[in-house]
Formats: C-alpha cells, structure tokens, sequence
C-alpha cells in the first residue's frame, strides 16, 4: 500500500553533490527516496536526515549501470511511493587518453551517465504526471557545452544529457511537469577533484561553489520553474568561455591542463 506522502528520488546520494541536494530537500521539508551503490552509508544517511528534519527518508542500495537493476528500482518505487520529484544525479567521469580506456570504462560512462538517467525517468514518468505539479531535475556539467581532450566520452554523455533534457522539457508541459538540467562546475566532491582544486590560485579557488551551494541553487530554480541552470558567477563565466572562444583554441587549452590529469586505471565521480 502506497504512502500518501509525496517524495523525492535522488540518484548518487550517498556522496558530494547528491547528498547535498539530499540534505537541502530534507531541509525544505521533502521525503526521500535515496539512491546509492551499496555499502556507501545511504541507509545511515536516510536515518540521519530523517531524525533531523523530521522526514520520512528511505534508502535504496543498487547498480545502477544493471539494466535488471533499474527496473526493479523503478517498480519498487512505483509500487509504494507517490514521487513528485526525480533528481537524476549519478553519473561518472574520468580522464584519460581514449586508447587506454577499456570497454568496462566506456560503458559505465555510457550505462550510468546517458541510460540509467533515461529509463529511470521514462519508468517513472507515470508516477510524476499522477501529481498536479513534478519536477524533473537532470544533472549535467559544464563539460555539456564543448568537446575535451582526454575525457571525450564524459562531456558527450553530459551532453546528452542537456540535449535530452531540453527537449523533454517541451515535450511535457502539457502534464505540469517541468524538466531542468543543471551545468555544475568543478566540485570538491570527492579527494581527486579537491587535490586538483588545491592547485588552482586563490581567486579561482574562491569562485568555486560547494556541493552544498550548488545543491540550494538548483532546488530553488527547479521549484521556479526554471530549465537551466548554470550555477554561479563561475559557471556562468564559463558558459561564456564555451560559447565564445574558438573551439580550437578551447580544445588546445583543455589538451594542456587535461594531460597533467591523466592517471591510468583510475576512475572519477563527478557529479
């Protein structure tokens, strides 16, 4: 039997950006439904926020880059959750050069950044029309804007997803639902990202939102209504950078910085 509370999915919960939009949810007084790979303390975080704020938080331990493993996600949830909110968060990255990923890499990016993200939402698509007003909250990166060097299958999955995002956007109005997609910046999400942060300049450094930040920004501007979401003077400065500069000349200043990045068989969350 289906609780009558309205709740939230977050993917990648359990950790950097996701706990914190699980964190900012919770403050604004939002069941959860939380969703991690397993033994990364999701439940722990359910009981905690739930005692906090006096929410009712559950967790969800799976892999997502299973197909099985989406499917029974999805009606596990179908069947006893009303949802009004899906925050797509999961997602994987890395850097390293194209010749020397192996196919268990490509597809990990490809299965958790591109398919996990589009058949959890088509799943639950009928659970969200349901409500008189859901939300759809995709999270892609700044990456989405432009071709790298080194990361080439990252950027395009996320570019993916703006694309997908966009375009689904439009698609459901007509259900009051509204679908945004959010464009992150570099993260201290996890201790890789945090080394290479400590190596940017103060001025840099002191433009660089948190995970807690940015979670805030994207509730706030999808409870508005708002598609896209670039958060930050940082971001949006950024964007600029994408949309104006000569993609060569982009792609030689990536190739540079990227290279002093590469670190065979290692893999990186991002967002």
């Amino acid at each position: 039997m289906k609780t009558e509370n309205r709740y939230t999915v977050i993917t990648g919960a359990s950790q950097g950006l996701g706990k914190s939009m699980a964190a900012e949810c919770a403050k604004r007084g939002r069941d959860l439904i939380l969703v991690s790979l397993p033994n990364e303390g999701v439940h722990k975080l359910a009981y905690t926020l739930t005692k906090k704020h006096s929410i009712h938080a559950v967790g969800y331990e799976t892999d997502l880059t299973e197909d099985n493993n989406i499917t029974k996600l999805s009606e596990w949830i179908s069947k006893n959750y009303h949802v009004d909110m899906l925050i797509n968060n999961a997602g994987t990255g890395g850097t390293k050069r194209f010749a020397d990923a192996t196919e268990s890499y490509i597809d990990n990016i490809i299965f958790l950044n591109i398919r996990a993200l589009v058949m959890l939402t088509r799943n639950l698509l009928p659970c969200l029309k349901k409500q008189e007003k859901a939300y759809i909250l995709n999270i892609a990166s700044l990456a989405s804007f432009g071709p790298m060097p080194f990361k080439t299958v990252y950027p395009a999955s996320k570019a993916f997803v703006y694309s997908f995002s966009r375009g689904l956007n439009t698609e459901l109005k007509e259900y009051n639902i509204t679908v945004s997609v959010a464009h992150p910046g570099g993260m201290a999400t996890n201790p890789d990202v945090s080394e290479r942060i400590d190596q940017y300049s103060s001025f840099v450094k002191a433009t660089i939102l948190s995970p807690d930040q940015v979670a805030a920004i994207c509730i706030k501007k999808i409870l508005k209504g708002k598609s896209l979401i670039i958060p930050g003077v940082s971001g949006k400065l950024s964007w600029m950078f994408f949309r104006y500069f000569p993609a060569q000349l982009r792609l030689n200043i990536f190739r540079r910085s990227l290279l002093k990045e590469i670190k065979p068989q290692k893999q990186i969350n991002y967002v």
